[in-house]
Protein backbone atom coordinates (compact mmCIF):
# COMPACT_ATOMS: atom_id res chain seq x y z
CA UNK A 1 0.00 0.00 0.00
CA UNK A 2 1.27 3.48 -1.06
CA UNK A 3 0.90 6.55 1.09
CA UNK A 4 2.54 10.42 0.39
CA UNK A 5 4.51 12.24 2.34
CA UNK A 6 1.74 14.67 3.56
CA UNK A 7 2.32 17.99 5.29
CA UNK A 8 -0.78 17.74 8.02
CA UNK A 9 -0.68 20.33 10.66
CA UNK A 10 -0.17 19.41 14.56
CA UNK A 11 0.27 21.46 17.47
CA UNK A 12 2.16 19.96 20.38
CA UNK A 13 0.55 19.50 23.41
CA UNK A 14 1.62 18.25 27.50
CA UNK A 15 0.04 17.60 29.94
CA UNK A 16 -2.43 14.42 28.77
CA UNK A 17 -4.35 12.47 31.01
CA UNK A 18 -3.62 9.02 28.91
CA UNK A 19 -0.64 7.64 27.70
CA UNK A 20 0.44 7.95 24.31
CA UNK A 21 -0.56 3.97 23.37
CA UNK A 22 -3.74 4.48 25.39
CA UNK A 23 -5.14 8.07 23.60
CA UNK A 24 -3.84 6.21 20.46
CA UNK A 25 -6.00 3.25 21.04
CA UNK A 26 -8.87 5.67 21.96
CA UNK A 27 -8.27 7.72 18.47
CA UNK A 28 -8.75 4.20 16.16
CA UNK A 29 -11.43 3.10 18.05
CA UNK A 30 -13.64 6.87 17.28
CA UNK A 31 -11.59 6.88 13.98
CA UNK A 32 -13.55 3.63 13.06
CA UNK A 33 -17.27 4.86 14.57
CA UNK A 34 -16.54 7.69 12.46
CA UNK A 35 -15.90 5.42 9.29
CA UNK A 36 -19.81 3.56 9.97
CA UNK A 37 -21.40 6.97 10.41
CA UNK A 38 -20.10 8.36 7.07
CA UNK A 39 -20.03 4.73 5.33
CA UNK A 40 -24.00 5.01 6.46
CA UNK A 41 -24.60 8.11 5.12
CA UNK A 42 -22.75 7.54 1.89
CA UNK A 43 -24.38 3.73 1.20
CA UNK A 44 -27.97 5.43 1.72
CA UNK A 45 -27.23 8.17 -0.57
CA UNK A 46 -25.86 6.02 -3.30
CA UNK A 47 -29.35 3.44 -2.92
CA UNK A 48 -31.30 6.95 -3.17
CA UNK A 49 -29.52 8.01 -5.81
CA UNK A 50 -27.30 5.76 -7.30
CA UNK A 51 -23.65 6.80 -8.62
CA UNK A 52 -24.61 10.16 -10.17
CA UNK A 53 -21.51 11.81 -8.84
CA UNK A 54 -19.63 9.58 -11.14
CA UNK A 55 -19.80 12.17 -14.06
CA UNK A 56 -18.16 14.54 -11.64
CA UNK A 57 -14.82 15.78 -12.61
CA UNK A 58 -12.26 16.21 -9.78
CA UNK A 59 -12.48 19.81 -9.72
CA UNK A 60 -16.28 19.57 -9.41
CA UNK A 61 -15.86 17.97 -6.20
CA UNK A 62 -13.08 20.36 -4.78
CA UNK A 63 -15.76 23.04 -5.55
CA UNK A 64 -18.40 21.24 -3.64
CA UNK A 65 -15.96 20.45 -0.46
CA UNK A 66 -15.11 24.36 -0.50
CA UNK A 67 -18.98 25.29 -0.53
CA UNK A 68 -19.48 22.95 2.52
CA UNK A 69 -16.08 24.37 4.86
CA UNK A 70 -17.01 27.88 3.70
CA UNK A 71 -20.80 26.95 5.33
CA UNK A 72 -18.84 25.58 8.43
CA UNK A 73 -16.23 28.41 8.96
CA UNK A 74 -19.96 30.50 8.29
CA UNK A 75 -22.37 29.21 11.17
CA UNK A 76 -18.65 29.13 12.89
CA UNK A 77 -17.98 32.72 12.91
CA UNK A 78 -21.70 33.80 13.14
CA UNK A 79 -23.19 31.66 16.03
CA UNK A 80 -26.33 31.27 14.00
CA UNK A 81 -27.53 28.60 11.22
CA UNK A 82 -30.80 29.38 9.06
CA UNK A 83 -31.41 25.96 7.74
CA UNK A 84 -31.21 23.66 11.26
CA UNK A 85 -28.40 21.53 9.79
CA UNK A 86 -25.70 22.78 11.80
CA UNK A 87 -21.82 22.33 11.04
CA UNK A 88 -22.30 18.16 11.26
CA UNK A 89 -23.71 17.17 8.05
CA UNK A 90 -20.92 19.21 6.36
CA UNK A 91 -18.27 17.39 8.42
CA UNK A 92 -19.96 13.96 7.05
CA UNK A 93 -19.96 15.71 3.56
CA UNK A 94 -16.33 16.43 3.53
CA UNK A 95 -15.17 13.37 4.19
CA UNK A 96 -17.42 11.67 1.31
CA UNK A 97 -16.94 14.28 -0.90
CA UNK A 98 -12.91 13.34 -0.54
CA UNK A 99 -13.09 9.97 -0.90
CA UNK A 100 -15.29 10.53 -4.32
CA UNK A 101 -12.50 12.55 -5.34
CA UNK A 102 -9.85 10.25 -4.88
CA UNK A 103 -12.04 7.44 -6.92
CA UNK A 104 -12.17 10.38 -9.13
CA UNK A 105 -8.36 10.79 -9.39
CA UNK A 106 -8.20 6.78 -9.92
CA UNK A 107 -10.80 6.05 -12.30
CA UNK A 108 -11.81 8.94 -14.04
CA UNK A 109 -15.20 10.59 -14.92
CA UNK A 110 -17.80 8.46 -16.28
CA UNK A 111 -21.07 7.22 -16.02
CA UNK A 112 -20.63 4.05 -13.89
CA UNK A 113 -23.18 2.12 -11.73
CA UNK A 114 -20.92 -0.45 -10.23
CA UNK A 115 -22.03 0.27 -7.08
CA UNK A 116 -20.27 -2.63 -5.47
CA UNK A 117 -17.05 -1.87 -6.63
CA UNK A 118 -17.82 1.91 -5.71
CA UNK A 119 -18.49 0.72 -2.39
CA UNK A 120 -15.30 -1.24 -1.99
CA UNK A 121 -13.30 1.81 -3.07
CA UNK A 122 -15.07 3.79 -0.76
CA UNK A 123 -13.48 1.63 2.00
CA UNK A 124 -10.17 0.99 0.72
CA UNK A 125 -9.59 4.78 0.59
CA UNK A 126 -11.08 5.91 4.25
CA UNK A 127 -8.82 2.92 5.42
CA UNK A 128 -5.83 4.50 3.55
CA UNK A 129 -6.46 7.74 5.23
CA UNK A 130 -6.91 6.10 8.59
CA UNK A 131 -3.31 4.54 8.37
CA UNK A 132 -1.79 7.80 7.07
CA UNK A 133 -3.77 9.40 10.48
CA UNK A 134 -2.27 6.00 12.40
CA UNK A 135 1.56 7.27 11.36
CA UNK A 136 1.22 10.57 11.66
CA UNK A 137 -0.45 10.10 15.00
CA UNK A 138 2.46 8.33 16.53
CA UNK A 139 4.45 10.52 15.63
CA UNK A 140 2.78 13.71 16.84
CA UNK A 141 1.24 12.11 19.99
CA UNK A 142 -2.26 13.00 19.72
CA UNK A 143 -1.47 16.28 19.48
CA UNK A 144 -4.62 17.16 17.48
CA UNK A 145 -7.07 16.65 20.51
CA UNK A 146 -5.84 20.20 21.90
CA UNK A 147 -6.46 22.41 18.52
CA UNK A 148 -10.03 24.14 18.02
CA UNK A 149 -12.57 22.90 16.09
CA UNK A 150 -12.62 26.44 13.83
CA UNK A 151 -8.45 25.40 13.12
CA UNK A 152 -9.40 22.26 11.46
CA UNK A 153 -11.72 24.03 9.62
CA UNK A 154 -9.59 26.51 8.87
CA UNK A 155 -7.27 23.72 7.72
CA UNK A 156 -9.32 22.24 5.55
CA UNK A 157 -10.12 25.55 3.47
CA UNK A 158 -6.31 25.94 3.38
CA UNK A 159 -6.24 22.69 1.71
CA UNK A 160 -8.32 23.35 -0.60
CA UNK A 161 -7.02 26.31 -1.91
CA UNK A 162 -4.14 24.21 -2.54
CA UNK A 163 -5.82 21.68 -4.39
CA UNK A 164 -7.56 24.01 -6.32
CA UNK A 165 -4.04 25.57 -7.24
CA UNK A 166 -2.62 22.40 -8.17
CA UNK A 167 -5.95 21.82 -10.56
CA UNK A 168 -5.70 25.44 -12.52
CA UNK A 169 -1.63 24.34 -12.94
CA UNK A 170 -3.02 20.98 -14.28
CA UNK A 171 -0.70 19.24 -11.46
CA UNK A 172 2.33 21.06 -12.93
CA UNK A 173 3.72 21.59 -9.45
CA UNK A 174 7.63 22.22 -8.47
CA UNK A 175 7.96 20.67 -5.18
CA UNK A 176 3.93 20.66 -3.83
CA UNK A 177 2.41 17.22 -3.08
CA UNK A 178 -0.47 16.00 -5.37
CA UNK A 179 -4.20 16.42 -5.22
CA UNK A 180 -4.54 13.08 -3.63
CA UNK A 181 -2.68 14.03 -0.35
CA UNK A 182 -4.78 16.97 0.08
CA UNK A 183 -7.77 14.72 -0.11
CA UNK A 184 -6.28 12.82 2.37
CA UNK A 185 -5.63 15.69 4.63
CA UNK A 186 -9.08 16.87 4.15
CA UNK A 187 -10.72 13.72 5.09
CA UNK A 188 -9.02 13.42 8.29
CA UNK A 189 -9.39 16.65 9.33
CA UNK A 190 -12.84 16.53 8.89
CA UNK A 191 -12.23 12.94 11.12
CA UNK A 192 -11.00 14.88 13.81
CA UNK A 193 -13.95 17.54 14.11
CA UNK A 194 -16.31 14.64 13.99
CA UNK A 195 -14.77 12.69 16.81
CA UNK A 196 -15.09 15.79 19.02
CA UNK A 197 -18.60 16.83 17.91
CA UNK A 198 -20.17 13.35 17.79
CA UNK A 199 -18.06 10.66 19.07
CA UNK A 200 -16.87 12.59 22.38
CA UNK A 201 -20.12 13.30 23.09
CA UNK A 202 -21.75 10.13 23.14
CA UNK A 203 -18.89 8.21 24.83
CA UNK A 204 -19.37 11.18 27.56
CA UNK A 205 -23.32 10.70 27.30
CA UNK A 206 -23.23 6.79 27.80
CA UNK A 207 -20.71 7.21 30.60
Amino acid sequence: MKFHNHTMLFIYTKNKPMTQSGHIAETSKEYEEVIRLCSDIFMKKMHDYGTAWRILRPTSITDQIFIKANRIRSIEEKGISKVDEGVIPEFIGIINYAIMGLIQLERGPEEDNNREFIANRYQHYFREARQLMDNKNHDYDEAWRSMRISSYTDLILMKINRTRQIEDLKGDTLISEGIDANYYDMINYAVFALIRLVVEKENTHFK
